[in-house]
């Protein structure tokens, strides 16, 4: 009896002992897997503030999530963008980075291409249109492990705005890069939105910057106003179109704050440091763990009207009673 006893007793304490160490175990690896590294490739088209911007809002939610990630992040020259990102982004590859960001259209095309046939996913930032630009499926069900974050504009409000400052305007120009597809998206939107007004969009199209001084010199002269997209070549030369709107005497409408601070008059301006922050958010939750292809596309709904007092005054505008609470800037100096 006494030899059972003893026997079950050390099976007992056998077991015990099991159990304990299965329970340590589990601990550590829960333990390792909070501790786990991740590098994230960043690939920012150009540099200019909007998408700065995007990138400072993801920067912030990565610092704030505790996780440990290291980020690499590359910007296209001006000189040679395209060619740029279709480097980093094979050399993410290459390097077998964890996941690859990208900020703008042509950025988000070359990580994707070179991702093909890879597990690593893909998430975008400021992309007007990827459905068009064949990122994803669709807004709702992206069907790849790419996805992320839109910066459509609202055509009809930036109409409205457009239309309390120049009550008359019969003609709007449009200075696009033929090359971008996020341009092609707006332009047919804004056309679809001034057909209702009876208001003519005079579109012309870039291939190139150098392409620009020309072609703004010839559009001046045929509107009334200049309307600016999200096109990154075009927002990279701003200041040639708005100095070319100044002489004219014409103003030029942003599509965003930054846009309005570098000398446009008014814009209903989403927050790209929100757009940044949410892409960013997206991004924590595929790195947690969340399929990228079941993930809907999102958007910052909210935008706000601004306007910049410098070129309300030396246009001679006044400033419409239905925007008189929009938020006021100068231009940058």
């Amino acid at each position: 009896m006494k030899k059972i006893t003893t026997i079950v007793t050390i099976m007992l304490v056998m077991l015990m002992l099991f159990a304990g160490c299965g329970a340590e175990s589990t601990t550590s690896d829960s333990a390792q897997d909070m501790d786990k590294a991740y590098t994230v490739g960043i690939i920012q088209f150009v540099s200019h503030p909007a998408l700065d911007n995007c990138y400072e809002g993801i920067k912030t939610i990565f610092e704030e999530s505790g996780l440990n990630i290291t980020i690499d992040r590359q910007v296209g020259s001006d000189a040679s963008p395209d060619t740029d990102c279709a480097t980093y982004a094979n050399n993410m590859v290459a390097k077998k980075y964890d996941m690859i960001i990208a900020i703008a259209t042509p950025a988000a095309t070359s990580a994707y291409a070179a991702t093909e046939n890879t597990d690593i996913p893909v998430i975008f930032s400021a992309v007007s249109d990827p459905v068009a630009a064949e990122l994803v499926a669709s807004l709702d069900n992206p069907g790849d492990i790419c996805t992320g974050t839109s910066d459509v504009l609202d055509m009809e409000a930036q109409l409205k705005l457009i239309k309390a400052f120049q009550p008359d305007v019969k003609k709007i120009g449009v200075i696009y890069t033929t090359s971008e597809v996020n341009s092609i998206t707006q332009l047919a939107n804004l056309k679809d939105a001034a057909s209702a007004d009876g208001i003519e969009i005079i579109a012309s199209g870039v291939q190139s910057a150098s392409d620009i001084p020309a072609t703004i010199t010839a559009l001046v002269d045929k509107v009334d106003c200049l309307n600016n997209f999200s096109d990154n070549n075009i927002v990279n030369n701003l200041s040639v179109v708005i100095n070319a709107a100044n002489a004219a005497g014409i103003p030029v409408y942003g599509s965003e704050v930054e846009q309005v601070k570098s000398g446009c008059l008014a814009s209903v301006s989403i927050d790209y440091v929100a757009l940044g922050e949410l892409t960013g958010e997206m991004a924590l939750d595929v790195l947690n763990g969340a399929d990228p292809s079941k993930m809907p596309v999102k958007t910052i709904s909210e935008a706000t009207p601004v306007v910049n007092t410098d070129v309300l005054s030396s246009l001679n505008i006044a400033l419409p009673d239905e925007y008189k609470d929009a938020e006021t800037v100068t231009t940058n100096k």
